[in-house]
């Protein structure tokens, strides 16, 4: 005998579909979306601008009223500034900004003498040259002494400053001198011709490619780049020997280009002594009191840094969630 199957549920019945409605929904979606968009963008500019407002008002503050380290103090002192670096007309060790210092420290009444503090590889000629007549100017026109404490590194354009004082003390481990002179950079015209690469190079000037890293280097131009290091070369052969006078024990490898510990410095008369600042301000100057009149970065500069580089991430970040891409 067989059962008869049940009969199936009844099933609810569908809703009825409006013509055009989901088309409807994407659109309104859509509008939404933008609306949203629209308003994101319009806070992250008004975000921007109050914070760049903020940003330029700092600068401008920190410009007007930033000063250098604070040098208030009372009753004589020793001035302490420092040369950190690469000695670059875009560093805190430019000429600009350690003459600046210089004059600040030079003109007090109450400073007694100056102390370099040198941990520096060198840099331009041109700038530790100007920072050297500098230092030369202020000695005679103030009478006050000027000493150079060489600690980790006082090489090349360092030294070049360095030789300006009154004397020079350094640790025994130092690294000081390199009195030399050099040109770097990259050939490339083998690699091009390895890989069939021509250089288009024109020139209106038969020397206007000079140095080109793309090009072969003419013997006549290799020579004349020579003369120019040689020339400079003897300006601080010059500057050193007018710096160090008799002390300076002159040998066929002291303007070679080497560089020694602060203890063959001290036998080769490159430097006078062992010392380090606290020892010079309080044995030689007699004025253990020191004030700090190196050039510091003030906290508008500082504020402006951060605010940008969060600002940049910050930015990112609103992007990428957008869905936009930086290219």
């Amino acid at each position: 005998m067989s059962a008869t199957p049940p009969e199936s549920a009844p099933q609810p019945a569908a809703a009825p579909t409006q013509p055009g409605a989901w088309e409807r929904q994407v659109l309104e979606n859509l509008v939404m979306e933008v609306v949203r968009e629209k308003r994101r963008a319009r806070r992250w500019s008004i975000f921007f601008r109050f914070v760049l407002l903020a940003i330029v008002g700092a600068v401008v503050f920190g410009g007007v009223f930033g000063k250098y380290v604070d040098n208030s103090a009372k009753g004589p002192h020793t001035a302490l500034i420092e040369i950190n670096g690469e000695i670059a007309i875009d560093s805190r060790a430019s000429a600009d900004s350690i003459n600046s210092a210089l004059q600040d420290a030079f003109d007090d009444p109450q400073t007694k003498g100056v102390i370099l503090r040198i941990n520096s590889p060198g840099g331009s000629p041109v700038q530790a040259s100007q920072i050297y007549a500098e230092i030369d100017r202020l000695r005679a026109k103030y009478d006050k002494p000027v000493y150079a404490v060489c600690e980790e590194v006082c090489a090349s354009g360092a030294y070049y400053v360095a030789a300006a004082a009154n004397d020079i003390y350094v640790n025994p481990a130092s690294l000081v001198g390199s009195i030399g002179v050099l040109m770097d950079g990259f050939g490339f015209s083998g690699l091009m011709d390895k890989l069939g690469i021509s250089r288009r190079l024109l020139t209106a000037g038969a020397n206007k490619g000079f140095m080109d890293p793309f090009s072969p280097m003419p013997e006549a131009q290799k020579t004349y780049a020579l003369g120019m290091l040689e020339q400079i070369h003897k300006q601080f052969i010059a500057a050193v020997e007018q710096g160090r006078g008799k002390r300076l024990k002159v040998n066929d490898q002291t303007f070679s280009g080497l560089v020694w510990t602060g203890e063959s410095a001290v036998q080769q008369g490159l430097a006078d002594g062992y010392g380090t600042v606290d020892q010079i301000a309080r044995d030689k100057i007699k004025a253990p009191d020191i004030v700090d009149y190196t050039p510091q970065e003030n906290v508008a500069e500082r504020l402006a840094k951060r605010f940008g580089a969060e600002l940049g991430m910050g930015a990112v970040r609103e992007f990428t969630r957008a869905g936009w891409s930086l290219r």
